[in-house]
């Protein structure tokens, strides 16, 4: 039986288990991009703990592609450094190293949600349409001759994601963002060929992934974040996400992973609760034939465990979770009797061997001997 922690083959990348880590911004790069030791810290103890994909936040593929002036890039060669110490730490510690590309359109140009809001970045969005976002800065609709640019722009952050040694690039399509703002017609009222119908309107998806997938090696898989539906009336629906699954995998994306939500929080109805956005995954596994990930709510072992098993996803990619707790899936091993697949690092061995002897109830641990 396939369960959580059996091994998953994308081309030529096999991740020891079914369990990774989503992207999750950080806002706390200086103004140049760079990974900064929180990222290293951040990122390296969840490979510490036993996950066996590890992906970067989203990581901007032009200047003004970013959602803040924190954000990571990989826009430029002087990125590349961090980028390099950053893959290097996660495989050292036995996950896949991974990384998110993206371009935030009319979602950029803010400051931290902690930050002080009286000081904008001030840069001027683009998008598909001049449809703003809530109290978002109206954007400006992008030329054809931007448009056009931007598949180039994305495989060239995808060159320097395979020299920084990232081993599965993940193209950010979800979540209110750029390539979202052109598949929903929430946000796309374009009348050329890059909206109005489904095929305009998926049009600079399908470049994207092509662009990329001609620059990355054969043996490099890619995976691209959707959002299933826009939780809207009007918006993108489940039924075009299943079809433009199926497009991308005729042109080599070999991982789904399927969120929702975000384009319009004022009119979305989202409805929240453990696995909500699970049922998305299904109908893209099932309508596309694809590999899905699955997110969102996914907190206890046995509901990943079940997720799995039951053939609804092919691994699960985990965020709050694994901020409150790095070393969860360890603890997921001990809960679900598979002490012996996950091996920590020889450092924790005495550790983890009173979690194999004792499960979860880490108070029963022995202490420490001296050395």
């Amino acid at each position: 039986m396939t369960d959580l922690f059996s091994p998953l083959t994308l081309r030529g990348v096999t991740l020891a288990n079914r369990i990774g880590i989503s992207p999750m911004c950080m806002y706390c790069c200086g103004d140049d991009g760079k990974p900064t030791d929180w990222h290293l810290a951040h990122l390296l103890s969840r490979a510490i703990g036993g996950a066996a994909l590890v992906m970067t936040e989203a990581t901007a593929v032009t200047r003004d592609g970013r959602i803040t002036p924190g954000d990571l890039g990989l826009w430029e060669d002087a990125q590349l450094p961090g980028h390099k110490r950053l893959a290097a730490a996660i495989a050292h510690a036995g996950a896949v190293p991974a990384i998110q590309l993206g371009h935030a359109g009319r979602k950029g140009s803010r400051t931290a949600q902690w930050a002080e809001r009286a000081a904008e970045p001030g840069w001027q969005t683009v998008s598909a349409s001049d449809v703003p976002m809530g109290d978002f800065a109206a954007p400006r609709p992008m030329t054809d001759e931007e448009i056009a640019a931007l598949p180039g722009q994305f495989a060239a952050s995808a060159r320097r994601a395979v020299a920084a040694g990232y081993r599965l690039i993940e193209l950010h399509g979800a979540h209110g963002y750029l390539l979202h703002q052109f598949l929903s017609p929430l946000s796309n009222r374009r009348n050329d060929c890059w909206g109005g119908d489904f095929d305009g309107r998926t049009r600079l998806t399908l470049e994207v992934v092509r662009a990329v997938r001609e620059v990355v090696p054969e043996e490099m898989p890619l995976a691209l974040r959707v959002s299933h539906t826009d939780w809207a009336e009007g918006g993108w629906t489940t039924e075009e996400t299943v079809e433009l699954a199926r497009r991308v995998k005729a042109l080599g994306i070999d991982l789904l992973d399927v969120s929702s939500g975000g384009i319009d929080p004022a009119r979305q109805k989202i409805p929240l609760g453990p696995g909500y956005q699970v049922p998305g995954a299904v109908a893209v596994r099932e309508g596309a034939g694809v590999a899905v990930a699955a997110v969102g709510l996914i907190t206890e072992p046995e509901q990943a465990q079940a997720i799995v098993s039951e053939g609804k996803a092919d691994m699960v990619l985990l965020a709050r979770a694994v901020l409150r707790d790095p070393y969860w899936p360890m603890r997921a091993a001990a809960a679900l009797g598979r002490v012996d697949a996950i091996k920590g690092p020889p450092q924790y061995d005495r550790a983890w061997g009173t979690i194999a002897r004792f499960g979860m109830r880490m108070e029963t641990a022995e202490p420490m001997r001296a050395l």
